[in-house]
């Protein structure tokens, strides 16, 4: 995974006010942790961060006041209805650490015929990668699966170097039979028109 290299600059003022004052300026209030060191609370331009975000688990070299530090995002909160960013936390990581993260499961294949649908019990997997090579994303075959296969996170085929960070038999993705949930909706359904 490339770096993503941002500026920051040292934040000195804390708290609400001065977190609104540092959005304002187009910027996003952070706080990088990790290793042992005291906090350091920086601010890093919205737009930039915005789109470095865009990567699952993006490796961020920030530049801060001159020294540089590599770190991972840890908590991205963002502002509910509009989805700006309001603040977030960064892991500095050092190259060769291991790190738990969160990538996304992408699936590829058709289940087989008949009316079943797929349900993601975990849409991220969580694992254990070197903090340089964390993987983007897995990809999940449930090619010819039917109602009642499932799929565990053992089952799953990880990128080299990463381990799973989750019990191996925990359910990621299960077929379910869709006629089951049918006669339900067709019930509510005729409910509805008799109130109508």
């Amino acid at each position: 995974m490339a770096e993503i290299k941002l500026a920051a600059e040292a934040r000195t003022n804390f708290g609400k006010g001065a977190a609104r004052q540092t959005r304002r300026e187009n910027k996003v209030p952070a706080v990088i942790y990790g290793h042992g060191a005291e906090p350091m609370h920086v601010a890093v331009d919205s737009h930039a961060l915005m789109m470095a975000l865009k990567t699952p688990n993006a490796l961020i070299r920030l530049d801060v006041d001159g020294k540089s530090e590599l770190v991972i995002p840890k908590a991205v909160q963002r502002e509910a209805i509009r989805g700006f960013l309001v603040h977030v936390d960064f892991l500095a990581v050092k190259q060769g650490e291991k790190v738990t993260v969160e990538i996304p499961i992408h699936t590829e294949g058709d289940l087989a015929p008949g009316a079943n649908l797929l349900e993601h019990l975990l849409n991220t997997l969580p694992v254990e990668a070197e903090a340089t090579h964390i993987p983007e994303s897995v990809t999940v075959s449930v090619a010819g699966l039917d109602a009642g296969d499932s799929v565990l996170a053992k089952d799953i085929t990880l990128p080299a170097g990463s381990s799973l960070a989750v019990e191996a038999e925990t359910v990621v993705l299960q077929v379910v039979s869709a006629q089951a949930e049918a006669p339900a909706e067709s019930a509510e359904g005729e409910g509805d028109e008799a109130q109508g």
